[in-house]
């Protein structure tokens, strides 16, 4: 074997080697969340903690039922999701299509300025939205949870990369059979950026269904909770029930894995292409 060979089978072996490790890492506490999702709460506390459960206690699922509103704040989160899901695509769609389709005065200028957004960290925003949602008397509503996300600076900058690559031909051409704008955004450009929109509606989905700090904020009861939230309350200030945290979480993230699966190949060709397009 040449020393070009050997050299080039010794870095595949490294290179595999790295992406086994970061495989595991990454996988690894899923599997240890899964694991302990069917232990007792005395396996969990013990020390070192045993890898596998004694007995497999399919119990601890259904006792997630008997101290939260589950099957509620599930729906909830849905519901949530789906809202905000439905609202980026549609604002950040038609605000991406104006920045990099239409010619006005000041578009580089109010497109910067909307960037800027993204520099503001989002717990400085935290005060006045709940301010405005209580003026609005919607504390402890979905509306609470749904309105503050409808819009983003990030969904519309990554559409107006797409649309921006998108030929002019299709336009005038458009154009010159007579068709408006609203005719051209709807039948020709947003077939075109379907992977941008697959790879935003995932990408909001998920942040949306972990959202955190905004639900404890405005929603302190339980019923009008999303899941993420609910699952907090499972921690206790003097102990945890681990095995019933972990297999409320567990159920919880099954609605992404879903989400993931049906949508992978659009969400790994959109972020693909929005690495690639500038």
């Amino acid at each position: 074997m040449s020393d070009s060979a050997r050299g080039t089978r010794t870095g595949s072996v490294l290179t595999h080697a790295v992406l086994v490790l970061g495989a595991v890492v990454m996988i690894g506490p899923f599997v240890w969340q899964l694991l302990t999702a069917f232990k007792s709460l005395p396996e969990t506390t013990t020390v070192p903690p045993p890898l596998l459960p004694r007995e497999w206690l399919w119990s601890n699922f259904a006792a997630v039922f008997d101290v939260l509103p589950f099957g509620q704040q599930l729906l909830n989160s849905l519901i949530v999701a789906a809202a905000v899901t439905l609202g980026q695509l549609a604002f950040c769609s038609l605000g991406a299509y104006a920045f990099a389709r239409l010619e006005f005065r000041g578009r580089e200028l109010i497109f910067a300025l909307f960037l800027s957004v993204l520099m503001v960290p989002k717990q400085l925003l935290i005060l006045p939205q709940y301010q405005i949602m209580s003026g609005l008397g919607l504390l402890n509503s979905l509306p609470a949870l749904i309105l503050p996300g409808l819009f983003s600076a990030f969904g519309t900058f990554l559409l107006r990369q797409f649309f921006a690559t998108i030929p002019k031909d299709f336009e005038e051409a458009a154009l010159l059979d007579g068709a408006g704008r609203f005719r051209i955004f709807f039948s020709i450009m947003l077939p075109l950026v379907r992977p941008a929109l697959a790879a935003l509606a995932v990408i909001t989905v998920m942040h949306t269904w972990n959202d955190l700090l905004w639900p404890l904020v405005v929603n302190t009861a339980p019923a009008s909770m999303p899941i993420s939230a609910g699952l907090t309350s499972l921690q206790g200030q003097e102990w945890t029930d681990y095995p019933v945290l972990m297999a409320g979480a567990l159920m919880a993230s099954i609605p992404m894995l879903l989400a993931y699966l049906a949508l992978q190949r659009q969400f790994v060709q959109g972020i693909a292409l929005s690495g690639t397009k500038g």
